[in-house]
This record gives structure tokens, sequence and C-alpha cells, in this order.
């Protein structure tokens, strides 16, 4: 990929120029749209005011999903997408998107079949109690919607007895558990970063930056600002496409719109050292329902590590979110729910997170009601602003190809062209030439092993994180250094590889998004050091820029995102009510 500085400097010679589609906000909706665009042959200049993908798409439960929940709400529409979605990426980015078996437990057979119908019918809105017909029911359409591109197993109603002998943790009153089979997604902010250089790959004049702000419009033109030097460009779009998310509202202001579109709501997760817990789910997912009917997830990592989300709180303060203490003292009463004993303790978090959802404005009572499908809202160009502003509130990973598309077709539409290439079935990042069955993989491994000199068992996790792209990693490795970094999980030159070949522009740009490290519970005060160390070198810092990045870095782990290493003896993580 060109360096930051490289598209900022061709950016700002040609300030007159006109640009086709200015897009705001590189979340997935944003990047996914920059891809569709440039697969047209259509250029693009995507911007964000953080690092991609740095946002509420930093933040899902990184699942890849059909959406079983939205059946009762009579959202059909998005199920079905939700399904066709989740089946393609399991095939186009198999890399970064795995089949996991999902467990629904039960506590009754018969319960809520009629508040589920009314739910339906759209005469009662809050979500009620399920039993085991009401969500076998679900599943049946969940398949149905599925069949046509089906690459999972349909479907089963395990027993109590055989529920307990799966999971033996499980709660007595669990009568029965429905099994059923999504997706994965392992690393959200690497697909992402793939999708975007799929799209400039395709179409070479499109430019993404991250750090740059759109500020105001001011006729013909908008002025953008460079968040790190603080210098402002001049951009004259032919149209402006917002896809900020939490922040879209934000954007329209900047734009002169004022029109209240987002009404978001906070989820958080936690990442929890549970060797025991992580032991009874082994590959699968319990999505079980809590006692205020809402839907929460517990899932493996690894042998040590669980997932355990999401809360669904009101917060309109897309900035900085955090987990806060309320939020934890539910998450862990809803897990001893379904698992009796858990006994969750607040030092076995070793990582959290959380991100605002972009749902629409709405005064609905339950954040359960409010629909999770996405809309495009179309604002013509007036004496003001001679450029109309597309402005999408909603969107989710699960369907962010298609809600891309939809947005493509529009904007396609717009400037005379016809939307002639879909993305349906295109490879995504390091999935092209991947093999797809195992002697395959081993025969890769082993040629990349005998290129690079990097011994095989280096080899397997470079695959698992870039697909095919892991021979060009092993290749930088090989002459730039094999060092391991901290528990050994990434190495220095993997991590210079990341810095020359991935947009870096901060310090927690390689630790948060383009590695795993604090989700996989592998950074500690020294691991932050030599990577600061790596990217001082590689990215011509100053000491004083070094060690500042370390300071932000350090602080936000350690506050934000309650990593322990790294918590201040002093102080105590944010606490949002």
């Amino acid at each position: 990929m060109r360096n930051r500085a490289e598209l900022l400097g061709k950016l700002k010679a040609s300030p007159g120029d006109e640009t086709l589609v200015l897009i705001v906000g590189a979340g997935i909706n944003g990047i996914g749209l920059y891809r569709d665009l440039a697969l047209q042959g259509v250029p693009a200049i995507l911007i964000d005011k953080g690092d991609f993908s740095s946002g509420t798409s930093a933040a899902p439960s990184r699942l890849i999903h059909g959406g079983l929940r939205y059946l009762e709400t009579g959202e059909f529409a998005l199920v079905r997408e939700s399904v066709i979605e989740r089946n393609h990426l399991v095939r186009n980015a198999p890399h970064l998107v795995k089949p996991i078996p999902v467990w629904v437990p039960a506590f009754n057979w018969f319960g809520g079949a009629f508040s589920a119908a009314l739910r339906f019918l759209k005469l009662k809105k809050t979500p009620g109690a399920k039993g085991i017909l009401v969500v076998k029911l679900g599943l049946v359409f969940f398949d149905w919607f599925g069949r046509a591109t089906r690459n999972m197993p349909t479907h089963r109603i395990l027993s109590r007895a055989a529920s307990h002998r799966m999971i033996p943790g499980l709660a007595d009153r669990v009568c029965a558990v429905a099994e059923y089979y999504d997706a994965r997604l392992v690393h959200p902010e690497r697909l992402a970063l793939e999708l975007m250089k799929d799209a400039e790959q395709d179409c070479p004049q499109s430019m993404a930056l991250s750090y740059v702000s759109l500020q105001k419009s001011h006729g013909r033109s908008v002025t953008l600002r460079d968040e790190i030097s603080g210098e402002t460009i001049s951009l004259t779009p032919r149209l402006v496409v917002n896809c900020a998310g939490a922040w879209a509202d934000a954007v329209d202001r900047n734009l002169g719109i004022d029109k209240r579109l987002i009404g978001g709501t906070r989820g958080s997760h936690l990442v929890m050292r549970r060797p025991d817990i992580a032991q009874q789910l082994d590959d699968g997912m319990l999505y079980f329902e809590t006692h205020d009917f809402r839907a929460c997830l517990v899932y493996a990592l690894d042998s040590e590590l669980i997932l355990l989300g999401t809360t669904d709180i009101r917060d309109e303060a897309p900035d900085d979110p955090a987990c806060s203490k309320e939020e934890i003292d539910y998450l862990f009463k809803v897990l001893d729910e379904v698992l009796p004993g858990s006994n969750a303790k607040e030092h076995e978090i070793v990582f959290a997170y959380a991100g605002i959802r972009p749902l629409p404005w709405s005064g609905a009572s339950a954040t359960g009601a409010i629909s999770r499908d996405h809309a495009l809202h179309v604002f013509d160009a007036d004496s003001t602003r001679p450029y109309p502003v597309m402005t999408l509130v909603g969107g989710k990973w699960t369907t962010y190809r298609a809600c891309a598309e939809q947005i493509a077709e529009a904007v396609m539409k717009h400037l005379g062209k016809a939307h002639a290439n879909s993305t349906l079935s295109q490879p995504i990042g390091g999935s092209k030439g991947l093999p797809g069955d195992q002697p395959g993989l081993e025969s890769l491994r082993a040629e990349i092993s005998k290129e690079s000199g990097i011994a095989e068992s280096g080899i397997a996790p470079l695959l698992r994180r870039y697909g095919t792209a892991a021979r060009d990693v092993a290749k930088t490795m090989s002459s730039a250094g094999t060092q391991p970094l901290g528990d050994g999980k990434y190495h220095s030159g993997e991590i210079r590889w990341i810095i020359r070949n991935e947009r870096v522009t901060r310090l927690a740009d390689i630790i948060l998004r383009r590695t795993l490290l604090p989700f996989e519970d592998g950074i500690s005060a020294g691991v932050v050091d030599a990577i600061a160390a790596i990217a001082a070198e590689e990215l011509g810092w100053t000491d004083e820029r070094r060690r500042a990045e370390i300071e932000h870095t350090s602080v936000m782990l350690g506050g934000r995102y309650r990593v322990r290493a790294l918590t201040p003896t002093s102080s105590t993580p944010p606490e949002r009510n």
C-alpha cells in the first residue's frame, strides 16, 4: 500500500480537482462502499478522523451471524440477507471467518409462543421469554433462508440429557438446547484492511486516509483537517457519502444538515482468562436468554480465554466508550444464570471493550426493539451545498457487503453510470489462492517455510492471520528479524511488515488493530516499548514522539481497555453509567 504521507501529498497538490465521491467514515460500511466502487472503476476518497475500523467496527461480538433473534421482530428480509451474506463470507475470507456451532439453551418447551406471535405481528415491541419450540420454529426459517448457499450443517435439537453431557456446567433448569451454525470473525480490523487493499489494487486512483476529519462545507468545497499535523485541505466533491456511524449526525451538521438520525446504544464485551469455561465450550458458543429477555453470548477464544458479551445501553457519546462497572456486574450475573457457579471475578478480565451501535433514533423503550437494519437517507443538493449527501443509518458487520452494494448502486445512478460488477463472490485479501483443504495448506506452509527459512511451526500462525499474504510477511521476517515479542505471538520482522504495508500512523494502530496482542492477552509494557522502538525506526519518529505514543497507548490500554498489566496502581478504569 502507498503510505499516508504520499497520499496526503497527492491530495494537497491538486486541491481544485473535482473528486467523484468522498466517503466519510472508514468503518466496515465505509470501507465496504470504497471496495465496491473500486470494482466499478469509480475512484473515491475515504477519510476517517481516527484509524481505519477503529470505532464501532472494532467493537463487535466478532461474529458473522444470521441474526436469529431478528425473526421475532418480523425482520425476515434482514435475516435472509444476513444468512446469505454469512455463507458467502465463509467462502470469501476463510482465513478470517470460521464456522462455529451455536447452542441456544431453553428453559421450557412451550413458553413465549403467544408473545412471539404478538411481536411478529408488530402488536408488541418488548422481547419476552422463548421456549424451545419457538426457537426451533425460528431455526426452520433460518435454515430455509440459507438453503441455496448452504455451507454449514442445519439445526438440531438436543435433549436435556444430551445438552448436559455436552456442557456439564449448564443450569439444571435448561430443558433442551437448539444447535445451529453461524461464523466467528477472528480479526475484524484485518478483514476491513484487506478489503481496503483490494479496493486500491482494483482502482489505484482511490485513496484511503486515516486521521483526516471533515470540518465544514463552503460553497462547492469541503474542508478536511489532518488530525496529525493540523493542516487543512480543500476538496471539491460531486457527492458525499456519510458512513460515519455513531458520528453521522455530527458529520451531517458540518455539511449544513441539521436532522437527528442516530440513537446509539453501547455494547460492551469482556475477554477473560477462564480455562474451565473454555474447556466446556470447546469450539462452540452459548447464545442464551437473560432474566431481562436479552440475548448474551459466551465462547472460547482458545484453551484459556473466553469472550463474554454483550450489553445494550442507550449511549450517544461515541468518543472513547468504555465498559462500566455496572456492565461488568451485569455480564457476570447473566453468565451465572446459564453456567451456575461460574463466579466470575474482575481480576480474570484481560481485555474489555465497548462500542456505540449507530442505530436509528427511536422512542422505543426497549433497546432490543430497535431495528438493526440499515437505511440510506438522501439530502439533495441545494443553493448552499451544490452536491448531494447520502447518510447511512445502521449497518452491521454481517451485512456490510450487501449494504455497500445498495449504496454503490445509488451512487452509480447519481453519477450516470451502471453498477456492473458485484462483490458477492469476490475473494477477500489473503483468501486469494488459499487452498481449501488441509493437504493444500500443509503444502503451502512447507513451501513458504523453505523459501523463507522459517520453521513450519512459525509459518502456521502467519497463514491463519494473513492467508496467502503470509508469504510476503515471512519474506520480510527472514530479512528484518524473527525476534519474538513478549510471549512470542508476534515477531519483530512481522511488525516491520505491518508498518511498511498497512498504512500505520500511530502506535495504537499496530497494537490495537493490526495485531491481536491485547485481545489475546499478549501485551505488556515491554512489548509496547519494543513495538514503539520499531515504529520509531520505520516511521522516523523523534524520541519525543516515541515517548508520547507509548504514553498515549499505555494509558488507553490500562484505562479504557482494562489491560491489567498496564493499569496504573494510582488510578482505576473509567466508569460510565
